[in-house]
C-alpha cells in the first residue's frame, strides 16, 4: 500500500501503516547520528531538555555531504540505524514516533515502537544523491562542533520511505526473508 504523510507524525498515521507500506513524507524531520544521539543521551542524564522537540517527531539517521551551490544539502543516504540502538527505546519513551534509516533493529529498538505506538521506515542506501532531491531546506539546529553529525532541521517534499517495522511489530525484513524462503 501506498500512502502520503504529513509531519508531525502521530500514532494515528503511525496505526494506518504496514510492514511493506511505500510512504512519502512531506513536512519537517530531524537529522541525527552517533554523536548526536550520544550528546542527547547524556543530556538527558544530566537532567536536562533535549535541544529539540521529541514528542511526534521524526528522525532521520543520516551525515549528508556538502551541498553544492544552489542546493540546500549534498548527497542524503541514510545510515545504519543500528548504531542508533541504544539511544532509540529512550527517545521513543519520550515521544519520538518515526525513525528513517537502514538495516535491522534490536528486540528493544522493535519492543519500544510496539509501546509507543511508532514506526520504523527504510531509506533507499546507495540513493543519497536521489534523495537529496526530496530535501527543500535544511538548517544546522545545535551540536554544530559536530559537523556533518550536527542535528539538522529538514523540510521534505515527498521523501520516499519503506515501513520496515510498523506500530505491531511486524518487521518486513523477517517476513521478506520467509516469503524468499517459500519462493
Amino acid at each position: 500500500m501506498e500512502h502520503r504523510i504529513t509531519t508531525p507524525i502521530t500514532s494515528e498515521i503511525t496505526s494506518k501503516l504496514s510492514a511493506g507500506d511505500y510512504c512519502y513524507i512531506t513536512g519537517y524531520i530531524y537529522v541525527a547520528r552517533d554523536a548526536a544521539h550520544k550528546r542527547m543521551d547524556e543530556a538527558l542524564n544530566k537532567g536536562e531538555e533535549l535541544p529539540i522537540p521529541i514528542e511526534n517527531e521524526t528522525i532521520y539517521y543520516m551525515g549528508p555531504s556538502p551541498a553544492r551551490e544552489g542546493r540546500p544539502i549534498g548527497s542524503a543516504g541514510p545510515t545504519t540505524a543500528s548504531r542508533m540502538d541504544k539511544y532509540a527505546p529512550r527517545l521513543l519513551d519520550l515521544g519520538l514516533k518515526a525513525m528513517i534509516g537502514k538495516g535491522k533493529r534490536t528486540k528493544e529498538v522493535i519492543d519500544a515502537v510496539v509501546r509507543n505506538k511508532a514506526v520504523y521506515f527504510a531509506a533507499v542506501g546507495g540513493a543519497g544523491a536521489l534523495l537529496s532531491k526530496c530535501i527543500k531546506s535544511s538548517e544546522v539546529i545545535c551540536y554544530d562542533d559536530l559537523g556533518a553529525e550536527a542535528i539538522r532541521k529538514l523540510y521534505v517534499e515527498d521523501f520516499p520511505v519503506i515501513v520496515v517495522v510498523d506500530s505491531e511489530g511486524d518487521n518486513l525484513y523477517e517476513t521478506a526473508i520467509k516469503e524468499f524462503a517459500r519462493l
